[in-house]
């Protein structure tokens, strides 16, 4: 990520903090914007033109979206193109980031980032339904109804919110790792991050606590925990924290040995 990416993304946080209310409907606006973005190279490109000025694209948001976006949507939008990008992909990502830290922002207490944690190891552990969401071949209304019908009900309109987007704009990304990105996401707007853990079998409550416990004092920040169960790896944990990996797992080891007696 290039540093005129960043400092774009903080300005959109910041904006998005100076509003002081967030909305489900401003959070689907502006993926439904990050949509027709995607799916138009052209206008992608002059709102990531690095030398158009802020009034140009502002003025270019108002006559794509004007009439069909709310007042607090056009004001988040006008941050983001108004600002630099190292590229017009991350201007996409951005507009796509935001729109679910106003979908986090929405209710903050609802469990949103466990419900699209939840849906990826759904999505992990199952081949047909990661290929019925994830394949190109597949037509978007059928992925947005099988969404639907996956979670409607079962899941928070905001969780529903960002799988079915996701489901329609992929990026190029496979849909599980589109998934914990927005989980990161969603859980970062809260104020905490997420530590996967994963081991041979359920570790008890007292064994969760301690580790959080430790994790945090060693990170210095709030975390929220998702467990997952994998007999693969023998024994002992593997932990994920962000890009940083604790792997203690007796299935580590056994595979550091045997490259060792390979070399």
């Amino acid at each position: 990520m290039g540093s005129a990416t960043r400092k774009a993304l903080a300005g959109s946080h910041a904006t998005l903090a100076a509003l002081g209310r967030a909305d489900l409907r401003v959070a689907e606006e502006l993926l439904a914007a990050g949509r027709v973005i995607g799916s138009s190279k052209h206008l992608r490109s002059a709102l990531a033109d690095a030398e158009a000025d802020a009034a140009q694209k502002r003025a270019l948001v108002q006559a794509v979206f004007g009439s069909q976006l709310s007042v607090d949507a056009i004001t988040l939008l006008n941050e983001l193109t108004s600002n630099r990008w190292s590229n017009s992909s991350d201007l996409l990502e951005g507009v796509e980031e935001l729109g679910f830290r106003v979908a986090s922002a929405s209710a903050p207490e609802l469990p949103v980032d466990a419900e699209l944690f939840a849906v990826e190891r759904a999505v992990s552990s199952d081949a047909e339904l990661e290929l019925a969401l994830g394949s190109k071949l597949s037509p978007l209304d059928v992925k947005v109804k099988l969404v639907d019908r996956l979670l409607s009900g079962k899941a928070s309109a905001q969780a529903l919110a960002i799988v079915n987007h996701l489901v329609q704009q992929p990026r190029g990304g496979r849909i599980g790792e589109l998934l914990r990105r927005a989980a990161d996401i969603v859980a970062e707007q809260r104020g905490f991050e997420i530590v996967t853990v994963t081991s041979a079998s359920p570790l008890t409550s007292s064994q969760l606590d301690r580790l959080v416990k430790g994790l945090e004092a060693q990170y210095g920040r709030a975390l929220r925990i998702n467990t997952i169960v994998d007999p693969a790896v023998i024994g002992g944990v593997r932990v994920q924290i962000g890009d940083d990996v604790i792997d203690g797992s007796v299935a580590s080891r056994l595979s550091s040995l045997r490259q060792k007696l390979a070399g």
